[in-house]
């Protein structure tokens, strides 16, 4: 029996359904809709920058607009309906996720040698560690004074072994997340986190490494080994183990072999997600309404390639890259209107002024121009007015949620957009650049 064929379009509809980011801002966020998006997605990114706000503040109200981050802080802290821990990066992670991630911190060793050295020398620390946080309950980084001098180096080795020792005990599922102060991690011992630590039965490795690609897969929608791959950066299998368990999942029928319009590489599905793919193959019109900004640690751009594929958007993060060397802007966000990334803006809150700069904002040249979009499947223009206005509805309910009083527009690419743009932005907006 030959593989069912979808075109990149279909792919690229039940991708953005799984992202929710259907109707981007236009239901509200409750405790509901959060877990089932973080179900969906297997995922929320935390990240540290915070030139405009959190990673994950970013991707809720991508797809909730402005929400109470206070109620979210008792969602997850308080309700325990999300937990942190290492998904692709960072993340927040549905509680319901618990019993299959159980299994990769009882292997984090195993899994990661890399260890072995640093577990002989530090041995002490790590008691020492663990014995604090269970007499004095939640503790963090700053509650620890190394006995050892700091050394010179930057980056992740320069960490003092007590900030390494945490992470260690944190990925291995001794400790867990209790609260976060100031975006500080506060640690506390993971039954004292999550009680049914200590009284769950583990999946086996097997049945872990199943689940995992199958929940990469649910993500996605469909998927190339690639794509599989890349999605969830934790944890790494030797290649012999993935493809042994892919082909038992193929064997059982829970996944199956599609083949992608002009693609040569094998794509992958669920069984159950065919129906949904053909439903999307018949759909007419665009498989989003609404338009909204994207953070760069969004899950739906976690393996950028793929969106490259899909969408005809090539997306860099550049927040690491040299001043000199950048193109569109230290943190810059795409621009996702009724299903296609139109273009991108570089954005930073300045919180004593209460004022959101758009420090520049390039949009795709097929857009600009008014013509087809890229990609294989092509479609029709994308309307230049509606858009534009749906982007300045967007910033506006951007500045709503990270406090701004006003906005500023710089630099617009092409320049002949800037003016229009300008009339959609909010009535607060400065007219800068």
């Amino acid at each position: 029996m030959s593989a069912p064929i979808f075109s990149c379009a279909a792919v690229a509809a039940l991708f953005l359904e799984r992202q929710h980011l259907g109707r981007p801002r236009a239901r509200r966020l409750t405790a509901a809709r959060l877990v089932r998006f973080a179900e969906d997605a297997g995922g929320i990114q935390l990240d540290s920058i915070n030139v405009l706000d959190r990673a994950h503040h970013l991707t809720l109200w991508s797809r909730f607009g402005p929400y109470d981050r206070a109620a979210l802080e008792r969602l997850v802290y308080r309700r325990r309906l999300l937990f942190e821990y290492w998904a692709h990066a960072a993340c927040l992670v549905p509680a319901t996720h618990f019993p299959p991630w159980r299994r990769a911190m009882l292997d984090y060793e195993v899994r990661h040698t890399g260890w072995t050295s640093w577990l002989r020398k530090h041995a002490p620390t790590l008691r020492r560690v663990e014995r604090a946080i269970r007499d004095r309950g939640p503790l963090g980084n700053a509650d620890f004074q190394s006995a050892e001098p700091r050394r010179r180096q930057a980056g992740w080795w320069a960490w003092k072994p007590e900030t390494h020792a945490i992470d260690y005990l944190w990925k291995k599922g001794v400790l867990g997340v209790h609260s976060r102060v100031h975006f500080q991690r506060r640690l506390d011992l993971i039954e004292r986190v999550l009680p049914e630590a200590l009284t769950l039965e583990p999946l086996t490795r097997e049945e872990f490494r199943r689940w995992h690609l199958c929940q990469s897969l649910h993500a996605l929608g469909a998927a190339s080994e690639r794509d599989l791959s890349a999605y969830f950066s934790f944890p790494r299998w030797p290649a012999p183990e993935r493809r042994r368990t892919l082909e038992a999942l193929l064997r059982s029928g829970e996944v199956v072999e599609v083949a992608v319009e002009g693609e040569r590489a094998r794509w992958l599905a669920l069984a159950e997600d065919v129906p949904t793919l053909e439903r999307a193959a018949r759909r007419r019109g665009p498989a989003s309404r609404g338009t909204t900004l994207l953070s760069p640690f969004d899950s739906f751009l976690w393996h950028r390639e793929r969106v490259a594929r899909l969408f005809g958007f090539d997306y860099r993060i550049e927040t690491y890259t040299p001043g000199h060397q950048r193109v569109h802007g230290y943190y810059s966000l795409p621009i996702l209107h009724d299903g296609r990334l139109i273009g991108r803006l570089d954005a930073k809150n300045h919180r004593a002024e209460r004022r959101l700069e758009v420090r520049r904002v390039s949009f795709e040249a097929w857009f600009a121009s008014e013509r087809t979009p890229p990609g294989r499947d092509g479609g029709t223009p994308v309307s230049l007015e509606p858009a534009l206005a749906g982007v300045g509805d967007a910033l506006g309910s951007l500045a709503e949620f990270i406090g701004a009083e006003r906005t500023t527009l710089g630099r617009v690419t092409p320049g002949r957009l800037a003016a229009p743009l300008r009339r959609a932005l909010p009535a607060t907006t400065a007219k800068e650049g």
